[in-house]
């Protein structure tokens, strides 16, 4: 039985085992009501670092946005439900609704080609930007200066607030959530790390999208239901990378052909392109360099990219040099010998057909996404168990003003069980190692014919991938 077919046959259709799931997402107003909460917490954030304390650890943007919504959706959402967090995510609200013109309800009509009337231009987003190197890009530089994102309450309004316009503007400009597709920097690893998810939104049965339904509503839209924001038609979904879970196609399906299913971790476990592949090493490097920084013994690196206070401007150039080096140019070399080495190898067992360097390069560079995933969910934990006091403190006191909205505000700092991180820490690392082993070696028999020959060009992979293993593990045990 191969691969495909096992994972096929331990899925669980969700709409089918919990009828009040399906109703609820067939309601017009639930994407409404999964925003709006998120919307009036946005817009507190942004006030909060605009007119509250300038202290990050009593301020709430601080607090709830690096502490908290990071922890969750890093180590919850993505893992458990993939881009579940696009579906509610307040940035790109009222470019949806500025697209629309209504709130919850449809318009049908026709522009461009779809069945929805829509405002704006509906400009197509120039194809040789269709990829997510700008998210690559500006994920990158965010995370150059996250100490300033992390310390100071008032970046980080601008930053976010300046993210919610773009997506607004871009709304008016192009179709769909063109911000979402191809320049938010979250968007970009949500789409890498919901491979790993245990949830998607799939066509029951894809001959139907494909012979039996005329209308394309999923992609085009209709009276029920609003065009895809994401360009997803569902006869072609087989990835969880760009479906957004907006459950529009839900809404809008003439043959009740889509559903939510619950599946094995890991499913997904195809790279198409180099810009994917430079998503894992950056998300890998950065989680490396956020634990040598923050928690390695050397401080003056620390001190460098601290710039807000320390005000190092050369050694602040020099980290940011580094950093960029080694994710887009040292990292891939490594990687780059690791796969060369390993199509040498495996092309000394004789097979019919060949495999190309450049398949194995895109191809085995998921490995790093279970890793990489569980080394963030790992770096990220202690943030929670070690910080997670100051959440109920700032929720009494957001601005930092000296209040006690709910009796919590003076709550003292108190560390939960940090002394366990540690092993919790090197047990995700393994769990990372694990997959990224299991889930190579799925894509190796799939490349080679040859089962040998699938071991062999995996073996310097598996020994890249080991090393970055132990030298985490060396970061977090100290």
């Amino acid at each position: 039985m191969t691969t495909e077919v096992k994972v096929e046959a331990q899925k669980v259709d969700l709409f089918d085992k919990f009828k009040g799931l399906k109703w609820m997402v067939k309601l017009r107003s639930f994407q409404f009501l999964a925003i709006l909460p998120n919307l009036v917490l946005f817009y507190i954030f942004i006030l909060a670092g605009i007119f509250g304390s300038p202290i990050g650890n009593a301020n709430i943007i601080i607090i709830f946005v690096w502490i908290l919504w990071w922890f969750l959706l890093i180590s919850v959402m993505v893992p458990f439900v993939g881009r579940l967090w696009c579906l509610m995510c307040p940035l790109p609200a009222f470019g949806d609704w500025l697209q629309r013109l209504t709130l919850i309800g449809v318009r049908p009509g026709k522009t461009v080609g779809l069945n929805n009337k829509l405002f704006g231009l509906n400009k197509r987003w120039p194809k040789a930007l269709s990829n997510i190197w700008l998210q690559n890009i500006g994920f990158l530089t965010l995370a150059t200066i996250s100490i300033l994102l992390v310390t100071r309450p008032i970046v980080s309004a601008v930053v976010l607030g300046g993210m919610a316009l773009l997506a607004t503007v871009m709304a008016l400009i192009w179709r769909g959530r063109a911000f979402c597709l191809y320049l938010c920097p979250v968007s970009g690893f949500l789409g890498l790390y919901s491979m790993t998810s245990m949830m998607e939104l799939r066509s029951k049965d894809k001959e139907i999208c494909r012979k039996v339904c005329k209308t394309k509503s999923c992609r085009a839209g209709s009276d029920r239901g609003w065009a895809c924001p994401w360009l997803v038609y569902m006869g072609n979904l087989d990835r969880n990378n760009f479906c957004g879970l907006c459950m529009e196609c839900v809404k809008s399906c003439p043959h009740d052909n889509i559903t939510l299913y619950w599946r094995p971790f890991c499913s997904d476990k195809v790279i198409k392109g180099y810009d994917e592949a430079w998503k894992a090493f950056i998300m890998l490097v950065l989680a490396m360099a956020y634990s040598v920084v923050l928690l390695g013994p050397w401080g003056f690196l620390k001190d460098w990219a601290n710039i807000s206070e320390k005000g190092d401007v050369v050694g602040f150039i020099i980290y940011a040099a580094t950093l960029w080096f080694i994710c887009l140019l040292g990292f891939p070399a490594i990687y780059y010998i690791a796969v060369k080495l390993g199509h040498w190898w495996a092309k000394a067992k004789k097979q019919n057909g060949a495999v190309s360097v450049k398949d194995m390069f895109i191809r085995y560079s998921y490995t790093l996404v279970p890793l990489g995933l569980l080394a963030w969910v790992a770096f990220s934990l202690p943030l929670i168990m070690v910080n997670g006091s100051y959440i109920l403190s700032v929720l009494s006191d957001p601005l930092g003003r000296g209040w006690n909205l709910f009796g919590t505000a003076h709550i003292t700092w108190t560390p939960v069980y940090p002394e366990y991180a540690t092993y919790i820490q090197i047990a995700l690392l393994l769990v990372g190692l694990y997959y990224g082993i299991q889930k190579g070696l799925e894509i190796a028999r799939e490349l080679w014919r040859d089962e040998e020959a699938a071991f062999r060009s995996m073996v310097p992979v598996t020994v890249l991938l080991v090393v970055v293993t132990i030298a985490f593990m060396k970061l977090f045990a100290g």
